[in-house]
């Protein structure tokens, strides 16, 4: 791939116009610009330029089968992108767009194949912050947009992070600080007959069903490596995401034998001559005396758990760990979420105690 020069521009209420039509034109001239949502950093480039998705998947070294997600800025959008649109999304939309859900529709020709993995659908959301929003305005497109990271890291929510996986990639970097929530959307697919969740997120299960009914999950959320003959339904569910450098492993089960367990590995590593990461909790943080620890939050707090995550994973590389012993955070409305990310970034292994 060309080496390119990545411009980076901060982005609030005061930036200058220029800065925005500059993001606007490179993504209708089939660039890429890294922006900032509500959830982590997206990658963007005109969704309806097959040769500019392609651009994507190169940046990110991302397999082709694994669709990208269509950022627009008016639900009405969908009308142009998908075709057979069922009740329950526009529903859904009203509920909850702008933010952190991605509905899958069946997709219009107008869609190419290039930006849904060859699939016969497409996944479409509509985020809430403001620099999202208005860089789809401005550039007039609709915008696919994957997370900015090198395929299989910890996804950003900083644009620094950014900038360690994508400079001398892509062509801006608009810089709208922190992120507010730090996973990425919950999708479901409305394409079936009962709505299916496919990757869970900020928005719950509890949470869609009280807008539309009866919701599935898909079973290969949590389990997919466990049988190896299972497919699971959405392509990127069977690649390994969100990896730190350094190998991780969930610990799981009451919390006082958790730590006595992670506590004991420690200690084994360190004899081994390892550099050793602990993420730990709030409350647990002062039982280990032994190895890095970092805290991820309180327990009482998802909220701050989410936020954290993948902060952290990329904290430990900085750290440069050779190994990461990890606290499970199976329990609460979004445990699910949270260990759907950690299981996946630590290749599905958990010694349970």
């Amino acid at each position: 791939m060309k080496k390119l020069k990545t411009h980076i521009y901060k982005v609030d209420e005061q930036t200058a116009d220029e800065v925005w039509q500059a993001a606007g034109d490179i993504l209708r001239k089939g660039g890429l610009v890294a922006f900032p949502t509500e959830t982590v950093y997206g990658l963007g480039a005109n969704a309806l330029d097959e040769k500019a998705s392609a651009k994507i998947y190169a940046a990110k070294g991302r397999p082709s089968d694994n669709p990208l997600i269509v950022h627009i800025a008016d639900a009405h959008m969908m009308d142009t992108l998908a075709r057979d649109i069922p009740d329950a999304a526009w529903k859904l939309a009203d509920r909850f767009w702008p933010g952190p859900l991605t509905m899958i529709l069946k997709k219009k020709a107008i869609v190419p194949d290039g930006t849904t993995g060859g699939l016969d659908t497409v996944a479409i959301r509509m985020p809430s912050h403001p620099a999202a929003l208005k860089l789809i305005q401005v550039s007039g497109v609709c915008i696919a947009a994957p997370s900015a990271n090198t395929s299989g890291r910890p996804s950003p929510t900083r644009a620094e992070h950014v900038m360690e996986d994508m400079d001398g990639k892509i062509d801006m970097i608009l810089d709208g600080g922190e992120v507010g929530i730090g996973i990425e959307s919950t999708i479901v697919d409305l394409t079936g007959d009962v709505p299916m969740i496919l990757r869970p997120g900020y928005i719950t299960k509890e949470m869609l069903s009280q807008a539309i009914g009866a919701v599935d999950t898909d079973p290969a959320i949590l389990d997919e490596n466990k049988d190896e003959n299972f497919r699971p339904k959405a392509p990127g569910m069977k690649y390994k995401h969100y990896a730190p450098k350094g190998d991780l492993t969930l610990v799981e089960g009451p919390e006082r034998k958790v730590v006595e367990k992670i506590r004991k590995l420690t200690a084994d590593r360190l004899a081994d001559g390892c550099r050793v990461g602990i993420i730990a909790t709030q409350e647990t943080q002062k039982d280990y005396d032994q190895g890095l620890v970092i805290s991820i939050g309180s327990r009482h707090d998802e909220g701050e758990i989410i936020h954290n995550l993948y902060h952290i994973l990329r904290e430990m590389d900085r750290l440069q760990v050779d190994v990461i012993y990890s606290e499970s955070f199976s329990e609460g409305a979004r445990g699910q979420a949270i260990m759907n990310r950690l299981l996946k970034a630590a290749g599905h292994q958990v010694i349970y105690v």
